[in-house]
């Protein structure tokens, strides 16, 4: 690894550590960076999961103070994330590398129009009696989740704001809170199997291991002080552009 690249992947850390705690994606800015440095698709996926790890907790530590009080579901859903990452990962070591390609973009759509139409459908739940409906619904599809992070892991927070915007009316902040916890256990389990039965470049992951923490120690201050509709818009334009890039590749 030349000094230029190892910077470069450093710099993607950055934005991606970052980029993920305030909306998710953060993988859409690492893996086109490792692909076009020369790491085969394989190991660029599982190098930057592991290296991604560190900074998916701090983000989630970062937001501690808006999910407070939620020990007892977190733990729940955690445990349906973890066991959709182990699903996912033997999919990404299994299935050809384009077996989802014309599948995620849809689902990043529909999840960023979940974002979209969350505050009118909580307005119309509220406006009914409040509360979480459909909560029950959440534990398969954040189990789906888990199994489309553990085989790509980009936009997976996309689209669990969009799930539970649509199933749980709670303020988006708490939501983006839940969020962080979710995705770093998904990138916690997949990354714990690929480190033992997938080619991994440790230089990258220790890179990005560093530079991820600090993104997201910084996407905890960003994203915390941005107002919800500022927040959604975020998660809109972020998606919008995952959808381009996951097209055009």
């Amino acid at each position: 690894m030349t000094w230029w690249h190892g910077l470069l992947i450093a710099f993607a850390g950055i934005w991606a550590g970052t980029i993920n705690t305030v909306v998710g994606s953060g993988t859409l800015v690492t893996f086109p960076v490792l692909v076009a440095l020369g790491y085969p698709p394989v190991t660029a996926t599982t190098s930057n999961a592991i290296g991604l790890i560190p900074g998916s907790f701090t983000g989630a530590w970062g937001y501690r103070g808006e999910i407070a009080g939620a020990r007892g579901q977190l733990i729940r859903w955690s445990v349906m994330s973890a066991l959709g990452a182990v699903v996912g990962t033997i999919l990404l070591l299994s299935l050809p590398p384009d077996a989802f390609e014309t599948i995620v973009p849809f689902l990043v759509g529909i999840a960023l129009v979940l974002v979209v139409v969350q505050p009118w459908l909580t307005r119309r739940l509220q406006r009914s009696g409040g509360g979480s409906r459909g909560g029950w619904l959440l534990y398969p599809l954040i189990f789906l989740i888990g199994v489309y992070g553990g085989y790509f892991t980009a936009a997976q927070g996309i689209m669990l704001v969009g799930v539970m915007g649509l199933l749980l009316t709670e303020p988006l902040q708490r939501l983006n809170g839940y969020k962080n916890v979710l995705a770093a256990v998904v990138n916690l389990v997949a990354g714990a199997i690929y480190a033992v039965v997938a080619p991994i470049s440790w230089p990258v992951v220790a890179i990005l291991a560093v530079t991820s923490t600090i993104g997201g120690l910084l996407g905890a201050r960003i994203g915390r002080r941005l107002s919800p509709t500022v927040l959604r818009a975020v998660i809109v334009v972020v998606g919008l552009v995952a959808i381009v890039r996951l097209v055009v590749n």
